[in-house]
């Protein structure tokens, strides 16, 4: 029994072993083009993206930047490389089922689903192999709130490397799926039932913040149910908004952020939901389209791409996703080709699988984008991702290679 609970210890320790305590190699890679993403929206022809420590420590033109010594080589001159796509809504938290959805209450505040990781699953690796490094796993659909999601980095081979937030975000869903839950709510009960929930984890909040300020002697009891509200309060994670539909959108809008003032991403925001573009434009909130990105108008017969629709009325923190398991993770490439077929830009389309997801989540700071200092989470395509042709050569996270094809590539 001794030495079991010495053998249980040893995996506690190994588990907690900090991404800052395991040696990383330090890389030059040589690029034919680099597209940043970075606030200047650099494109970078012939360049060099020197890696260290799982940084990203510097980009630029291969002419002006000398590779220092004892940084290994890795020839990609013949490919693009881009930040790794980011899913911002995906259930795929288990291998055997493949779908996280947990339906108990109407609004479950308690429910924490973000720390739920497998490291290294089957649909892990497909992600990985469609160029998709990075999701935000989120319980399901069929509540009003199902509860919090955390941030997870889809080719880590450990865990202390795989999340990189939680809880990343509260998932609310506004009518549609909550509407088949139990006996059939209603949108102006849902909306009735989620106000109250809202207000009694904001009074938690204002109670623990007049506490801390001097404001009030009176200390609060901790109640780990509201508890993870007040990073929400704080605006430092979104309430991802499962909402669609242009009544649905502006009911979200004037609601979560107007109301509460919480830091919104408008998650699906299909159908003819871009008709709220001018609402959310003024509001510079972010909108992740999918897994339907495209809108077709039953009186005339057109089709519109829904990112497109929501870019044209102003928005430009504008993404896409993909719901898996309601479609494979590694589709989120041909979310954006199918966006931009249907009346979107290319370049927007790929900022928004990087840059725009990562500022969604409150992360443009550590991933979605190739600049010093940030996570070294690239990959290497054979050329544009969004040309049905081009594929994944290479997958690199925190400075490690966790995926390269073989003589048959995946996709």
């Amino acid at each position: 029994m001794k030495n079991l609970s010495k053998f249980f210890l040893l995996l506690l320790l190994l588990a907690a072993t900090t991404s800052a305590q395991v040696s990383r190699a330090k890389l030059a890679i040589l690029a034919g083009k680099v597209l940043t993403m970075d606030a200047k929206d650099r494109v970078i022809n012939n360049a060099v993206i020197l890696v260290a420590n799982g940084k990203i420590e510097k980009v630029g033109r291969r002419r002006d930047v000398t590779i220092p010594k004892g940084y290994k080589t890795v020839d990609m001159s013949a490919h693009w490389v881009l930040p790794g796509l980011i899913d911002p809504h995906n259930h795929t938290a288990t291998e055997q089922r493949g779908d996280l959805h947990d339906y108990v209450w109407l609004t479950n505040p308690g429910l924490r689903a973000g720390d739920l990781v497998e490291v290294d699953s089957p649909n892990n690796r497909m992600a990985i192999a469609g160029g998709v490094t990075t999701a935000l796993m989120i319980p399901g659909s069929g509540t009003n709130m199902s509860g919090f999601g955390g941030v997870v980095r889809l080719g880590a081979k450990r865990p202390a490397d795989a999340i990189i937030r939680s809880p990343g975000s509260l998932k609310i869903a506004q009518a549609g799926n909550p509407e088949r839950w139990y006996w059939g709510p209603n949108r102006s009960y849902m909306n009735f039932n989620l106000r109250q929930t809202l207000q009694k984890a904001k009074d938690y909040h204002e109670a623990w913040n007049d506490f801390e300020s001097g404001k009030s002697k009176v200390k609060p009891k901790k109640d780990v149910t509201w508890e993870d509200f007040r990073l929400l309060f704080r605006n430092e994670i979104p309430a991802s908004v499962h909402t669609q539909m242009f009544q649905v959108v502006s009911e979200s809008i004037h609601l979560l952020h107007d109301e509460f003032g919480l830091k919104l991403m408008i998650d699906h925001g299909t159908f003819d939901g871009f008709k709220a573009g001018k609402l959310v434009a003024e509001r510079n909130i972010h909108v992740m389209v999918g897994p339907r990105v495209w809108w077709m108008n039953e009186q005339d017969g057109s089709v519109t791409s829904c990112a497109g629709g929501y870019w044209d009325r102003g928005c430009r923190k504008v993404g896409l996703n993909t719901d898996a398991g309601v479609l494979p993770q590694e589709d989120l490439p041909l979310q954006g080709a199918m966006s931009v077929r249907y009346g979107w830009k290319t370049y927007a389309a790929l900022k928004g699988m990087t840059f725009q997801a990562a500022d969604s989540l409150g992360l443009q700071k550590q991933i979605g984008s190739l600049s010093p200092g940030m996570d070294a989470d690239f990959v290497a395509w054979t050329g544009d991702p969004l040309d049905f042709r081009s594929g994944v050569e290479a997958v690199y996270q925190l400075g490690e290679l966790v995926y390269k094809p073989g003589k048959r590539r995946r996709f």
